[in-house]
């Protein structure tokens, strides 16, 4: 049964194309990965199809009653509700069912007895949907999920409006679940998960009777829980059953096949060319040669897909810093109450730090507090000599009206139009891209424009707070080489242990420091 079709989709923004005549299909139980470099138009997609921007051409139709869930991490949270309201408001239409069978068992009173027939069977069935759908163990189910995904570990009745970005969207997501909508649409679900949240999101998806669409750069977690790839790339979605080696193995070999078929007619063509050229004017090979051009104007020509730009980081190295990078002393992080027990780090060149742990137990404080952004609740952090630090935060909330090349130039005055242009290039960025304001561009788009300021900057200590987030494969790739390649020390937030294994010469496991309870 199909739940979605997508017909003759085209859609742009100004003068760039996203799709052109794209159709899709989603059926019952299909558990599909979205796949694409970044800037391909995953996000715009998914808006397309739950109806919060319109395509150009083309139309979509979902079948009757099924109920979409769709991870918004911009959705507005009010103040004054607590984790456990929002989680509750999942259940909203079970809240409203409930009220209008109330309402139907108050006319029985009054009611015909051909009227009372009729409310008993609607009653009825509102009672075995009710039932069906858990309304009598909503609490449980609330707190299964919030477990599950780590809330709890913030206080239930916390309000939403004292929440980090990352707190905000895992608030999000469990909403999302306890819905149980019949198709999930997921975005980035584990950006801002660590790694035992994620194990735990892996298993329920992977249980998950009904439909889901997920877009996910992890793809070790998007590998283990989907049985069918769509491909987004020149303006085309293609589908491949199977995982993501399944779509990579056919990927190649259809790219394979398409050069092969495009060299065998290029070679055709000019054979078919120089003969009409030494033919066409010998009256006795005349005919021949008009033969083989009609047979040239008749030819559907092969023409092979532009390459995308690969990006390319290299970090410019700064002077040797001193020994020592930074040291603490009973450092104790938090902001009003503490984060952490006395701390006592030392961090000496050379070094290549992982910080691993839960959400929400402090890493990104600690990161803030060594660098000085935020006071330290008691301690202190001595920074070693001739450090120049590159930091690359998690989140910018400031909304950015800045074109890329004006976003770059802000920072570097001294170089030309030319360079700032090569050097966003040089992140992956067409020139699209690279014109258009930072505010439009996809969460990946928008990392690379900041690593493009940050391997500009010379530097000897890069502080990295979840550098991956948003980023395709290829980026991922290139950035896991640069850091390797870099002779400076390196202190990183990450939640893929894919990621870092290999660059780190450490990991500090900061769950052995937090004074929260785990």
């Amino acid at each position: 049964m199909s739940l979605l079709t997508v017909n003759n989709l085209s859609h742009g923004f100004g003068d760039r194309a996203i799709f052109d005549d794209v159709s899709f299909r989603l059926l019952q139980g299909e558990h599909i990965g979205l796949i694409g470099a970044n800037g391909e138009g995953k996000s715009t997609f998914m808006n397309i199809i739950i109806g919060k921007l319109e395509p150009d051409a083309g139309n979509i139709s979902w079948s009757k009653h099924t109920r979409i869930g769709y991870l918004d991490q911009h959705a507005e949270l009010k103040q004054g509700m607590t984790i456990r309201d929002v989680l509750r408001t999942a259940f909203q239409y079970l809240y409203d069912m409930e009220a209008e069978m109330n309402t139907l068992f108050a006319k029985m009173g009054e009611a015909s007895p051909d009227e009372l027939e009729q409310l008993l069977e609607d009653t009825g069935r509102m009672q075995d949907s009710l039932t069906n759908n858990d309304f009598y163990t909503i609490d449980a189910k609330v707190e299964e999920i919030a477990n599950g995904l780590g809330l709890d570990d913030y206080g239930l009745e916390r309000d939403v409006h004292d929440l980090s970005g990352g707190q905000r969207t895992k608030v999000l997501l469990a909403k999302l679940l306890l819905e149980k909508p019949d198709i999930l649409i997921l975005d980035e679900p584990t950006n801002y998960l660590d790694v035992e949240h994620i194990e735990w999101l892996r298993t329920y998806l992977l249980n998950y009777d009904h439909a889901f669409i997920l877009v996910s750069h992890d793809i070790p977690f998007l590998n283990s829980v989907i049985n069918l790839i769509y491909h987004m790339e020149n303006q085309q979605l293609t589908r491949y059953p199977g995982d993501y080696n399944e779509f990579q193995r056919v990927y190649e070999m259809k790219k394979q096949q398409q050069v092969a078929a495009y060299k065998k007619q290029q070679k055709e063509i000019a054979n078919l060319k120089d003969f009409v050229a030494r033919n066409k004017a010998n009256a006795a090979t005349s005919k021949m040669a008009m033969s083989r051009q009609k047979k040239l104007d008749k030819m559907d020509v092969i023409e092979l897909d532009a390459e995308k730009p690969k990006p390319e980081f290299h970090f410019k190295q700064a002077r040797t810093p001193g020994r020592y990078l930074f040291e603490t002393k009973d450092l104790v992080i938090g902001y009003e109450e503490p984060l952490s027990r006395k701390l006592n780090l030392t961090m000496e060149r050379g070094q290549k730090i992982a910080l691993a742990g839960a959400n929400g137990i402090g890493k990104t404080t600690l990161l803030r507090s060594i660098l000085g952004e935020i006071k330290a609740v008691s301690g202190s952090v001595q920074l070693g000599e001739h450090l120049h630090i590159g930091y690359f935060e998690q989140e910018i909330k400031v909304a950015n009206n800045n074109t890329c090349i004006e976003e770059v130039w802000e920072e570097f005055r001294h170089f030309t139009q030319y360079e700032v242009r090569a050097s966003l290039a040089k992140c992956g960025l067409t020139t699209k891209h690279i014109e258009s304001q930072v505010k439009v561009l996809s969460g990946g788009e928008k990392a690379k424009v900041r690593l493009c300021k940050l391997i500009n900057k010379e530097t000897n200590l890069l502080v990295l707070d979840e550098p991956t987030n948003h980023l395709d494969q290829d980026a991922k790739n290139e950035l896991k080489r640069a850091l390797k390649e870099y002779k400076g020390s390196v202190l990183l937030i990450s939640h893929e242990p894919d990621f870092y294994e290999g660059v780190v010469t450490d990991v500090w496991n900061c769950e052995d420091w937090t004074t929260k309870v785990l």
